[in-house]
């Protein structure tokens, strides 16, 4: 089976067309970010301010990215452990965000909410992040300047590969690997 094409902002119809195993390509804007990006968010939420982006149906990145080396858009660009980001998931879910992507298994709640909330938990690949670099056409800070690599990015990918761990209906890659 051909891996399934994503691009944000994700519409029903798109959250509804995948379970967890498929395959995914994502096109288009990702945004990043990690733990300290993920607590300036949730106050800012919680104060009812404006996020620095319209959550609604776009898709956030965990990745902590290294500088860029000469001729390359980014550094290193592979993803960081998802569970570190449970406690602030349902509060970006709730402000739009329908697809995380990470690594690593999700906590109970976090797969509640996703079901609750309609949203889908990816997961990127773990030590490739020299091969995920190349699918980045372009990243920029728009917001948190200060936390360096845990800084708010904006990136524009094309065909960056992951696959569904987490889908709307409660499936979970990794418990059916366990009990396969």
């Amino acid at each position: 089976m051909s891996p399934i094409i994503i691009s944000a902002p994700l519409d029903e119809a798109h959250i509804a067309s995948v379970r967890a195993g498929d395959e995914v390509l994502f096109n288009g804007t990702l945004y990043v970010a990690r733990d300290r990006a993920h607590e300036r968010m949730s106050a800012m939420i919680a104060r009812g301010e404006a996020l620095p982006f319209d959550a609604r149906g776009q898709i956030l990145y965990y990745m902590g990215p290294s500088p860029a080396p000469p001729g390359m858009v980014i550094g290193g660009a592979g993803p960081t452990t998802s569970s570190r980001m449970d406690p602030f998931t349902d509060v970006m879910l709730a402000a739009g965000i329908k697809c995380l992507i990470g690594k690593g298994r999700r906590g109970p709640a976090v797969r509640e909410s996703l079901v609750s909330r309609r949203a889908l938990y990816c997961a990127s690949f773990g030590g490739a992040a020299a091969y995920l670099n190349r699918k980045i056409v372009s990243a920029e800070i728009i917001a948190f300047e200060d936390l360096g690599p845990e800084a708010l990015y904006r990136l524009q990918v094309k065909d960056f590969p992951a696959v569904v761990v987490n889908d709307i209906c409660g499936g979970d890659l990794y418990e059916s690997a366990i009990r396969a």
